[in-house]
């Protein structure tokens, strides 16, 4: 499925065959364009970036390299191509043909979905937007931009869903899209975790790595929708996500070899005075990011989540791979329950836990990467594990908000936390550290002094490529 570049909106939904529905488009168009210039990526206007193009969606590959200033670059609107035949997977509408309209009794439910997806993806390029005054080499900052262009995409694919399917209801709210803000104390973005600030690059690769990993896991989930257009967005907005997450793990990777090469060199913990990120920092980024990651998923009860997968709209992830009936009727699990006495646990309806299975499944996934980093540390004959904290730590949504407990899982008092959370989660003097590395490395090939350099480069080009030409 090529991309038709001759429309103003490079799409291969034929927007051209419904002239309204493009109108509409071209007229969201230009705030979007302001919105980039008023709230992207700080004094990037005039830079040429070597950006990678969607210009088709086929398995033979489907992207373009080139440098491209990034207010020219070409978002549109891209659908994977849609299988043959496909059925509704799970819910009660299993074994139904997919919906290309909108059941009419759904229609609240999947705007809510939708709009919620859609509102981190400008959220992050928000985050984000000051850390080009620092990146690390010019490999880097092209990395970030390409992720801000793509998120920027990402929120195309959800405008445009709202648009064709929601009518006025949809116009509204893809025009509420570039009204809230990250952090804005009267207009915040919906979700807490899209507010933080990330003004560093230590938590951009944390967060490319943990936000985007959730990203991942409710995309896939939502990639199982019985509403195929959804389905169809949400698949080929995956294949950029994992770019995303590739960012994230190898940003965090490098990071980690660069503090264990110091640790080596001059036989210390503490590489500080080295110009190091200590592990003991990155545990702390660790711990923050995860923790807030996991309030993403939502109240592991939740009656929302039960009617999404009934109804067929939101599935688990790698739904067609799960071995039961998929529809879950009756079926129970245990869940734990915060008491008086400390954990407890209590039987309620698989189908209400459905947000706790999507999160079980995201810390796995999250623990993989942190397998690989230990290797990489053992490899240096270092002894210091990397863990994920515990699922009771630093909660602020669901069965554990009401209660504190440190990374281990151990329940303490507010006072104990108080006095003791600045073991675990990043202080201001740790902020300042990380912050004081912040140096920008604008030379072809150089990196900073923190951050080892990547094993190869981009779409085959050398590592001292001009991945970022400035004017």
């Amino acid at each position: 499925m090529k991309a038709d570049y001759n429309e103003s909106i490079p799409n291969n939904v034929n927007l051209g065959d419904d002239r309204r529905l493009l109108r509409a488009l071209e007229r969201w168009q230009p705030a979007y364009i302001q919105w980039w210039k008023d709230m992207g990526p700080v004094n990037s206007n005039d830079i040429e970036v070597y950006l990678r193009t969607a210009v088709s969606v086929d398995t033979d590959g489907w992207a373009h390299f080139d440098h491209v200033k990034m207010p020219d670059y070409r978002w549109g609107i891209f659908l994977a191509e849609p299988g043959p035949d496909r059925k509704i997977s799970f819910g009660a509408h299993k074994g139904e043909p997919v919906w290309n309209e909108i059941p009419g009794e759904y229609r609240s439910e999947l705007r809510r979905l939708i709009v919620t997806q859609g509102d981190t993806e400008p959220a992050s390029v928000e985050q984000q937007r000051e850390l080009g005054r620092t990146a690390p080499s010019l490999y880097d900052l092209r990395n970030l931009y390409q992720v801000n262009v793509e998120e920027g995409r990402h929120l195309w694919a959800m405008v445009y869903l709202l648009h064709a399917y929601f009518g006025r209801d949809g116009r509204e709210e893809a025009d509420e899209m570039l009204e809230r803000h990250a952090g804005d104390p009267d207009r915040p973005r919906i979700l807490k975790a899209f507010n933080e600030q990330t003004n560093d690059w230590l938590s951009f690769f944390m967060f490319t790595y943990f936000q985007d990993r959730d990203g991942k896991f409710q995309l896939a989930a939502l990639a199982e929708s019985g509403f195929d257009p959804l389905s169809r967005t949400c698949r080929f907005m995956l294949t950029e996500e994992a770019h995303h997450m590739f960012v994230g793990e190898t940003g965090v990777m490098r990071i980690l070899q660069r503090t264990c090469e110091l640790m080596r060199q001059h036989d210390t913990t503490d590489v500080r005075p080295f110009g190091g990120i200590n592990l003991e920092t990155v545990q702390k980024w660790i711990n923050f990011h995860y923790s807030i990651c996991l309030d993403l998923f939502g109240s592991e009860r939740s009656t929302n989540a039960a009617n999404y997968f009934s109804m067929g709209l939101k599935g688990r992830y790698q739904e067609t791979k799960i071995d039961d009936d998929h529809k879950l009727d009756g079926e129970q699990m245990d869940i734990p329950k915060v008491t008086e006495d400390g954990i407890d646990s209590e039987t309620i309806s698989t189908l209400t836990a459905m947000n706790l299975k999507l999160r079980q499944d995201y810390t796995a996934d999250s623990q993989r990467g942190l397998n690989r980093f230990n290797k990489m540390i053992a490899a240096h004959d270092i002894d210091v594990t990397l863990t994920l904290p515990d699922e009771k730590f630093n909660r602020t949504i669901g069965i554990y908000s009401g209660i504190e407990a440190t990374p281990e899982g151990e329940l303490i008092s507010a006072e104990e936390w108080a006095k003791r959370r600045a073991a675990w989660l990043p202080t201001d003097e740790d902020k300042a550290y990380v912050n004081s590395l912040m140096v920008p490395v604008t030379e072809p090939g150089k990196m900073a002094g923190w951050i080892a350099p990547p094993k190869r480069g981009i779409h085959g080009r050398p590592i001292d490529y001009e991945y970022v030409l400035f004017h």
